[in-house]
């Protein structure tokens, strides 16, 4: 079927060229692998774990932005952790509406178990790249956002 086009630049849109369709295609490769490397974690939970390790005791509102999470996504997130025993969260006793969240002994644990997997998770992902690719995109997509 052909359509007529009103708008030339209507007609030279292709989506498998789009960069949100790459970047989309990219990222579901990305989450095949990581839940396949990874099954006791989502790529989210594991972020957030990585990101408290690295960090220490952290608001919740602090750790989604440090994760690129908005505030009902870490909550979920951070929910998850916590009724895994992974994280605990504790108010903040100068504001009871902010909770820190911290890691426990057994979330430490499942980090350093699983962060050699997550960087072969990475390699994996970027497999198909030459080391120069690799690092030309990482430049390009921490440009990006």
């Amino acid at each position: 079927m052909h359509y007529d086009f009103a708008d030339a630049r209507a007609a030279s849109y292709r989506l498998d060229e789009q960069v949100g369709f790459l970047l989309r295609r990219a990222s579901q490769r990305h989450l095949a692998i990581f839940a396949q490397r990874l099954p006791g974690l989502t790529a989210t939970q594991f972020a957030a774990l990585a990101k408290l390790c690295q960090l220490g005791p952290t608001s919740q509102n602090a750790l989604g932005r440090a994760t690129a999470m908005d505030a009902a996504t870490i909550k979920g997130v951070a929910d998850r952790l916590r009724a895994r025993g992974l994280v605990e969260a504790r108010p903040d006793p100068d504001d009871r509406r902010r909770h820190y969240l911290s890691v426990t002994d057994e979330g430490r644990a499942l980090y350093e178990a699983s962060a050699i997997a997550a960087v072969e998770i990475s390699t994996e992902t970027m497999a198909p790249l030459s080391a120069s690719e690799r690092e030309a995109l990482l430049a390009l997509l921490a440009k990006l956002g």
